[in-house]
This record gives C-alpha cells, structure tokens and sequence, in this order.
C-alpha cells in the first residue's frame, strides 16, 4: 500500500510514469497519422503507399510505355488520343513496421519542470506507438533502461503494444546503477532486427553523441526512415540565474557557477553544440530531427511527424 501511494506521487509529479498514463495517450492518438517520409518500402502488402511502383489499387500517373509493361495496364483512351502507347503506373500498398527506440538511461532522468526527459520520452513513445498502430502498422521496440536492454520485434496487435508499454514504465522507474548499456549498443540490437523500409523513432537526449552513436544512426539512416525526437529540459538549454548551484545524480554531489557571463556562455554553448551536431548529422542522412521539450505535450512538439488523418479532417470539417 505505502509502494502504490509513492508511485502515485511520483507520477503525479512526473518523476515516474504509469501504465494508465500510457494507455490514455491512445485518445490523443484518435484522428492522427504518421506524415509520409520517403514513401515505405517493406515487401508484405498493408495499408501505406510504397516506393516501388506496380500495380495496385492507388492510381499514380499515365506515362509512355515500356516494354515489359502489363497490357492490362494500357491506357486506351490516350492511346487513341496521342496514337502512342500509354500505361497506367499504380502505387502498390505495402505494410510499414515501426519500431521505437526509447532511451530511459541514467542522463533521461532529469527535469525541472512538469516532468523528467524519460517520462516526457515514454509519453511520446506511447503516443508514436497507439497512432502508428490505429494505422494498421506493426510496432516493435527497443527500450534501453539504465541497466539493461529490451527488445520487441514488430506486432500488429494490442497484446504486443501494451508489453511494450508495460516495459517502458517499469524500465523508467529502474535505479541507475553505473553506465549500463551505451545507446551506440541498443541502435546495434535494433539493427540486427531492422527490416528495409522500416520507419524509426529515435527518443532521447542524446547526451552520448559520440562517434559510435553517429555511426549507428548513419546505418539506421541508410536502411529505414529515421526520426530523431531530442527530448530536453528548458534549463539544459538556458543557464539559471547567476549563482553557485548543487546538483546531484543520487550518489554524487558537485557544484557549478553560474556567475559572470563567460560562466553563462560556456554552459549554454555546450547544449547548442550538442543539438547542431544532432542536426547536422540528420541533415547530412536524410533523417528528421525533432526536438520535445520536457513541458511541451507530445502531440505538439511532434506535429512534425504527425498529421490529422483525412477522413478525420473532412468529418471536422462536416460537423
């Protein structure tokens, strides 16, 4: 009973947060979609328009013909027109899994504002996760905690996508103990699993934006959709107010100077170098980069990524 109070309040106060929590992210989810990338690419027929082009249900355009093509897929009508073969080109509907990749290790767990970066993280995570499967999508997962790694492949059903749930949750209320796995080491389990055409989000700090990582995203970047969500607090950003302050991880205590404007410049300028070399590198491979501050609902600070579905829209737009 005393363990249920504290885990209430630590929710309330977003140190920690729920399985509800998570599971009422679905509402937010209801009307949205995943905005297309590059188009998917994975070989099982589903509900999203591919890259490669065939025939299927999706009309795309008329073009002169090329030997090989389906005769069945002749335009007569331009044909008689013109006097020249013309074929009709369709977008055949494929399947897209997704897999998110939620970093809940020892650096998420800081905030100083409405909740810690891993609960901001693990509400994001949800709410990708509930909008891609009310998409038909397969999701899978990889949640790094600061102790262990856990991974779930692709599944187009509820049962699946609430473990993965559950996951996040206990692995957000996990004790740092020491480094644990490196995010460079979860993006190689995730590798190892990833399918082409797949589409990733990537949740974290990225505090450990090292040369490993870079090269694991570039392969991630090379073989899926990529979306990095830079998850942040508003004082990792801007320095507090001049003073010497103390802070503390749970074991060690140090403190810092805010005092004087070199002090100020210092601290400021290591987190903007960290978000321009995140963005330069997404840049660089073809991937999105979004940034969620820790007191921004999930639904806006993604609006990037995601989009009212059309059906939706014309519904609002008829009431």
């Amino acid at each position: 009973m005393r363990d249920r109070i504290r885990r209430a309040e630590a929710a309330a106060s977003g140190i920690e947060t729920s399985l509800p929590e998570l599971l009422g992210m679905r509402e937010a989810a209801q009307g949205l979609r995943l905005a297309p990338v590059r188009g998917a690419r994975a070989p099982v027929v589903g509900p999203h328009r591919s890259a490669y082009r065939g025939r299927g249900i999706d009309f795309d355009e008329v073009r002169a013909y090329q030997p090989g093509d389906d005769v069945r897929t002749i335009d007569w009508r331009v044909t008689a027109r013109t006097g020249c073969l013309y074929s009709k080109v369709f977008h055949e509907e494929r399947e897209r899994p997704v897999w998110l990749l939620a970093d809940l290790g020892a650096s998420m767990r800081f905030g100083s504002r409405a909740r810690f970066k891993s609960v901001a993280a693990a509400r994001a995570t949800a709410l990708i996760a509930w909008v891609s499967l009310l998409e038909g999508d397969r999701v899978g997962a990889v949640v790094r905690s600061p102790t262990s790694l856990w991974e779930r492949d692709p599944r187009p059903a509820e049962g699946p996508l609430f473990e993965i749930l559950r996951t996040v949750v206990r692995d957000s209320r996990t004790v740092p103990d020491g480094e644990g796995p490196s995010l460079a080491s979860a993006l190689l389990r995730l590798r190892a699993r990833l399918r082409a055409g797949s589409r990733v989000f990537l949740l974290s700090d990225f505090y450990a934006l090292d040369a490993a990582l870079e090269r694991g995203l570039a392969e991630i970047a090379g073989r899926a959709e990529l979306t990095c969500v830079s998850v942040y607090d508003a004082l990792e950003a801007h320095a507090p107010p001049a003073a010497r302050y103390r802070a503390s991880d749970g074991s060690a205590l140090r403190s810092f100077s805010t005092r004087g404007p070199r002090a100020r410049e210092l601290y400021e300028r290591a987190f903007a170098a960290r978000r321009e070399r995140l963005r330069n590198l997404c840049r660089r491979h073809r991937a999105d980069c979004v940034e969620l501050r820790v007191d921004e609902e999930p639904v806006q600070a993604l609006a990037h990524v995601l989009q009212a579905r059309r059906g939706a829209s014309q519904a609002s737009r008829a009431a």
